[in-house]
């Protein structure tokens, strides 16, 4: 099986924030294995635009080093890295002030693709927008990419999607979430929409619920003086987790078209009910041999910041009524993974007794580590002395079901930013979306708050606070096991 590559027209992209950390670990080890498969035309530019005082040799010095660090074997193609290298120019520039822009203006073509990579803090969004229109560098067909946190509340998403928009259209606008650039995520829909086998079973007839989860092995690190403003609701739920519940329980749109997917989207988190707060669970990690505590990681001894949290959620539509949602994520947890797990019903009657009676189909969609989906089917166990039945999945580790082709399995930011090149929106936030998903989440915050709610103390390295696997046991169910 050939991989076909879809063109994408001569481009220059902007990368303000270029010599940061996203740019060197992720966006410019993308966009050098995107020049490799042959999908950067010859004349397109990616131009570094940050504070630092380089020069265009300083940035490709830079970045050469970068992909070297960060890249995978492509590394080794040194014909290749010399080649990317000599597409790469740089600025430096004053977000806020005047240095740099004339420069920028006589490097950005206008006959040619825009792309204008926002990888900076949110209260630089509006200094940027204001100074590529004051300065004539962006035009009515040029795009912008914004990264998350995008907002912390309603009223802050409110005020800088109205900044975006007082200098970009909505079409201009890719407020990017990479989760959504993941090959299973993007095969979810696959699975849903291209297969007859699936459908037909997509609502609360025949699912009995499902899972969610997130978790990570790392410690907020580095990350403790900004996570300890965020915590888990709002740095994941809000946006990852929230997305993928979208993904999972949209209505079929009318075609495969940006806002007709997200439309879809924003039907599903209207739908979503206020949780009662004793339908969630708020943890914090203690100590571990692997490493400190939450608190000491955030340098605040009292802190009451989740760094995981467990939900029960319910949609109130026709496909899914009474059929319950659990999301879950936190860091330091026993194993890295992320995972949506649907698990449909038990049959209305089953002609085995006892034990052999009591298993179930489930559909388990991997997104870290080895990307991939298996369905979990009952079948007889080999072998003689009766009926004895076991499950067993079938698998679909891309690794191992694409061969070859597995290689080409493109990472998230890089797919994201062709997708900017080629205009396609399908996979990313809009405005609307984004104010919804904190209309959500923010009473849940404002209530924990107001009751001095907290979190529940868990070792690190485990699956969490035991109440939330309460959360499950209390309905008769179970979180799925966390593997790496």
């Amino acid at each position: 099986m050939v991989s076909r590559v879809i063109p994408v027209d001569e481009f220059d992209l902007v990368i303000f924030g270029g010599t940061g950390d996203l740019a060197r670990r992720k966006i410019l080890p993308g966009l050098f294995r995107r020049f490799l498969s042959g999908q950067m035309p010859a004349g397109s530019r990616i131009i570094g635009a940050a504070r630092s005082t380089l020069d265009a040799a300083g940035y490709r010095e830079m970045i050469a080093a970068a992909i070297s660090e960060f890249g995978g074997e492509e590394v080794n193609n040194k014909k290749g890295l010399q080649a990317f290298l000599q597409q790469l120019e740089y600025v430096a520039i004053d977000a806020r002030g005047e240095g740099g822009w004339y420069d920028l203006a006589h490097l950005v073509r206008q006959d040619v693709v825009q792309a204008f990579y926002f990888s900076v803090a949110p209260s630089l969004f509006g200094d940027l927008a204001e100074r590529l229109h004051t300065n004539k560098i962006a035009n009515d067909q040029s795009r912008i990419v914004v990264e998350k946190p995008f907002g912390r509340d309603l009223s802050s998403a409110r005020a800088l999607n109205q900044t975006l928009a007082a200098h970009f259209d909505e079409r201009q606008i890719y407020r990017i979430d990479h989760y959504l650039g993941k090959e299973t995520v993007q095969n979810l829909m696959a699975v849903r929409f291209g297969n007859v086998l699936f459908e037909p079973l997509w609502n609360n007839h025949f699912v009995d619920h499902i899972q969610i989860t997130v978790a990570e092995t790392v410690g907020v690190g580095g990350r403790g003086a900004y996570y300890d403003k965020s915590g888990a609701m709002r740095d994941m739920v809000q946006n990852h987790l929230m997305q993928l519940l979208c993904l999972i329980a949209m209505e079929p749109p009318g075609q495969f078209e940006a806002d007709a997917v997200r439309d879809e989207k924003l039907k599903v988190i209207r739908a979503l009910q206020t949780i009662d707060h004793h339908h969630m669970v708020r943890g914090q990690y203690d100590e571990g041999p692997d490493g400190p505590s939450y608190r000491e990681d955030a340098e605040n001894p009292r802190s009451f910041t989740e760094s995981f949290i467990a939900m029960r959620c319910h949609i109130a539509n026709w496909r899914w009524a009474g059929v319950p949602f659990y999301l879950r994520t936190g860091k330091r947890m026993k194993a890295r993974s992320s995972e949506i797990a649907v698990v449909f019903k038990d049959l209305g009657h089953t002609i085995f007794e006892g034990d052999e009676a009591r298993h179930r189909n489930i559909l388990a969609i991997r997104l870290q580590p080895n990307e991939g989906m298996d369905l979990q089917v009952t079948i007889k166990e080999p072998g003689p002395g009766g009926m004895r039945l076991i499950d067993v999945p079938l698998d679909m580790t891309f690794a191992d079901a694409l061969g070859d082709d597995a290689e080409d399995v493109t990472d998230a930011y890089e797919r994201l930013i062709m997708d900017v090149i080629r205009g396609n929106q399908t996979l990313f936030m809009r405005g609307d979306e984004v104010e919804a998903a904190w209309a959500w989440t923010d009473p849940l915050i404002n209530g924990w708050e107001a009751r001095n709610d907290v979190p529940k103390h868990y070792d690190a390295g485990s699956a969490g606070p035991e109440d939330a696997m309460m959360l499950l046991h209390r309905d008769g169910r179970k979180w799925r096991e966390i593997k790496g």
